[in-house]
């Protein structure tokens, strides 16, 4: 079965954004984003929340530039091949390899999970992986702690009224100081 996936950049609190929404504290190196290329090449479909998708459309507009270094026109390409799901009631229209979702968190997962691929099902976006927390939808949980403190913002970890037990598969740490972090969700 496929698994499903939640990957962010957050500060050492537990933040993805500053109380002002900005989350610049995460801007990668090309380790970093070596890394996230890692990740995003065992992803066979994104779902996404509509904040999260206007802010990856950078990446549907990135072109081959010399400026860029190889991680990062290489994490482009892959993210403009992906095939994302958008879950939004305010958009019409996308860009890209993108649709909106068809039924509910739940309902998607559930299709996704039964397709015979074997690739992940990544998801995105506090409010959503939040949602898909509650129902138990997560199957791995792979923060990407940047070592810097917000006090405050919009938090990685949804609140949750039960406790997940988290297994610990992997910890990797990056010259920058960012440790990437990869849990199995205990059911």
């Amino acid at each position: 079965m496929r698994r499903v996936t939640y990957a962010m950049n957050v500060s050492l609190d537990g933040y993805i954004a500053a109380p002002d929404a900005s989350f610049d504290f995460t801007a990668p190196d090309e380790e970093l984003f070596g890394l996230a290329t890692d990740e995003l090449r065992d992803v066979g479909v994104h779902l996404l929340g509509r904040r999260l998708y206007q802010t990856m459309q950078y990446w549907e507009r990135t072109d081959q530039h010399p400026a860029l270094g190889f991680s990062t026109l290489e994490f482009a390409a892959l993210w403009k091949a992906l095939p994302k799901v958008v879950f939004s009631t305010t958009l019409s229209a996308l860009e890209g390899n993108a649709r909106l979702a068809r039924g509910t968190l739940a309902q998607e997962i559930e299709r996704l999970r039964a397709e015979p691929a074997t690739s992940d099902i990544a998801i995105g976006g506090a409010t959503l992986a939040a949602e898909a927390a509650a129902l138990g939808l997560i199957d791995e949980y792979r923060p990407r702690v940047h070592p810097v403190l917000l006090g405050g913002g919009t938090a990685y970890f949804p609140r949750q009224e039960h406790r997940l037990a988290l297994e610990l598969v992997e910890a990797r740490a990056v010259s920058s100081g960012v440790l990437a972090l990869r849990y199995r969700a205990g059911r």
